[in-house]
């Protein structure tokens, strides 16, 4: 092949917007990516965040599950002196109702967080979705293939889609 063929063919590759509207395809989904990729690890944090909080929460219902069984023992060491058996009768229903509330809260960030979790799993499965679309983009460049690159379009939108289901998810 010369020269001349050679610059004649590349002029008709330039003329060919197939390149660009790829390209700008890729550039579409790169976005969509980075904002998946934020979007999951964000969501991880608050998962990791919302542990850590039922953790706490956890710890504080045992320790007042503690004073209230303390209070228990005085009630029944000193069931001799009335007064005394009364005031750690209160103790002992302060301390269950409190205990019941501490445990429904930290079932609650329990709760919280395994959906986070769930929220994080659903977007790195949509950043792979994304990823394999650009790479099927770039093939779709080397190969000038059309197909190829619709189908780099659907596999981006599928991600796009399993990244929305995942906001949905409380």
């Amino acid at each position: 092949m010369g020269l001349e063929e050679e610059l004649k063919e590349k002029m008709e590759e330039a003329r060919d917007p197939f390149d660009k509207r790829v390209a700008g395809t890729m550039a579409i989904m790169a976005a969509a990516l980075a904002v998946v990729s934020v979007m999951g690890h964000m969501a991880t944090t608050e998962e990791i965040v919302n542990q850590a909080k039922a953790s706490d929460q956890w710890a504080y219902y045992q320790a007042k599950s503690i004073r209230r069984y303390e209070s228990e023992i005085a009630r029944d060491t000193l069931a001799a002196q009335p007064a005394k058996v009364a005031e750690y009768s209160k103790n002992v229903e302060k301390y269950t109702k409190e205990g019941e509330e501490i445990q429904k809260e930290a079932q609650a960030l329990e709760n919280e967080s395994k959906a986070k979790g769930h929220e994080a799993a659903r977007m790195e499965f949509a950043e792979i979705f994304l990823e394999v679309a650009i790479v099927l983009a770039s093939l779709a460049i080397l190969t000038k293939i059309p197909t190829v690159w619709w189908f780099s379009i659907l596999t981006g939108l599928g991600g796009v889609g399993v990244a929305l289901t995942a906001l949905g998810l409380k």
